[in-house]
């Protein structure tokens, strides 16, 4: 029985709520000091933390029911994956100023950031998302397949549904002693690759598509593209499960040449006063990230008007302009040729997109369905 079923014990569980979420934050504070140093993976395990006074980054309750949205307030539920919390966090203010003058109704958020493919999974298992912001749209697709969103989301946004998007990077030892400058690079005999296994992480999946796509772009045929991911995977002497640990595996335990990372999540730890040797393959992949309203949340919740207008306003110039801050490319043309943007990020010559490759339901059958071109690689790898 839900928090809201038990009216007669209603004021005790708000105060005993109340005090919770006080030491939870105060806990949430100490946390973040322990963190500060942590190179690279501080954005990646990073799925939580406040805006301010009108939103809160606790994991939403899957079993309780949201405040009903009323003529003054609104709540909204926003699930993302971690390496965006940053941009939100400096959006979401924003947006609710703008809302409050356009609307005279105040939104107060909340928040969920994690890995995408947990974040879906819970979404999918009652966490009562409004709003999902994922790493892959194969991933917004599991929802839907879910019955939560309705069949057509990406056509209801610009760009198909991406909202931010960035591309792969290698990190490399400081100075980069092995001399790594395009993916051609990481077959060489002498050359350790830290990477996430692309049957646990939604990264390491990009990260495959990368190597795939840096052979079939350059002329290569599948046979070319096969032989070679699979010399690259030889070079990896472990396949961590996410990508925070791949992090972890390079730069705390000092394992590999090189790994691979989102390009924004190197700037972020730039920014964040950390000195960080990478290389952006002028060959590349454009790692697409989607919005989408969760419409069956949204019309039990009575949100689908204030949703549907956060998930505009992040398409606008002012929203977009905070993604380019914390390290994203914008999907705004515009601005992507702006001197801000063609200043702040190298330029990639050859991109290449998940459409070139059927999309994801037919990339993940192919690549990395049980029994699929990835599990081949795993089998034959040398021992």
């Amino acid at each position: 029985m839900s928090l809201w079923q038990r009216p007669l014990k209603r004021l005790q569980a708000m105060t005993e709520y109340r005090t919770y979420r006080f030491r939870l934050n105060s806990l949430k504070g100490f946390l973040s000091l322990f963190l500060v140093g942590t190179v690279l993976s501080v954005a990646l395990a990073a799925c939580s933390g406040g805006t301010g006074s009108n939103s809160s980054t606790e994991p939403p309750n899957a079993n309780a029911s949201p405040v009903a949205a009323t003529k003054d307030n609104v709540e909204l539920t926003l699930v993302s994956f971690a390496v965006t919390k940053a941009a939100h966090e400096a959006i979401i203010p924003k947006f609710v100023e703008q809302w409050k003058k356009d609307h005279n109704q105040t939104v107060v958020f909340k928040q969920s950031y994690g890995g995408s493919g947990s974040q879906t999974r819970a979404v999918i298992d009652g966490l009562e998302a409004d709003v999902v912001h994922l790493a892959l749209s194969g991933d917004t697709s599991k929802i839907e397949k879910a019955g939560l969103i309705q069949p057509g989301w990406e056509k209801e946004v610009p760009n198909n549904g991406i909202v931010s998007k960035t591309v792969a990077a290698l990190v490399t030892r400081p100075g980069n002693p092995k001399g790594i400058k395009t993916w051609q690079d990481l077959a060489k005999a002498d050359v350790k690759l830290i990477t996430a296994d692309p049957k646990t992480s939604g990264i390491a999946k990009w990260n495959f598509l990368a190597l795939w796509n840096s052979v079939i772009k350059t002329g290569g045929d599948e046979t070319k593209a096969t032989e070679f991911v699979t010399k690259v995977y030889n070079n990896v002497p472990i396949l961590t499960k996410d990508a925070r640990e791949a992090t972890d595996t390079f730069t705390k335990q000092g394992q590999g040449d090189t790994l691979i990372n989102y390009e924004n999540e190197i700037i972020l730890a730039q920014q964040k006063g950390q000195k960080v040797d990478y290389v952006v393959p002028d060959v590349n992949i454009s790692i697409d990230n989607p919005i989408a309203v969760v419409d069956k949340n949204v019309d039990k919740h009575g949100t689908r008007e204030v949703a549907e207008g956060f998930v505009k306003y992040l398409y606008t110039p002012e929203a977009q302009q905070e993604f380019v801050k914390f390290g994203f490319r914008p999907v705004d043309e515009t601005l992507a040729q702006t001197k801000e943007v063609t200043d702040k990020f190298p330029k990639v010559k050859t991109l290449g997109t998940v459409a070139d490759f059927g999309g994801w339901e037919a990339i993940d059958k192919k690549f990395f369905a049980d029994g699929g071109l990835f599990d081949k690689i795993q089998a034959q790898k040398k021992r």
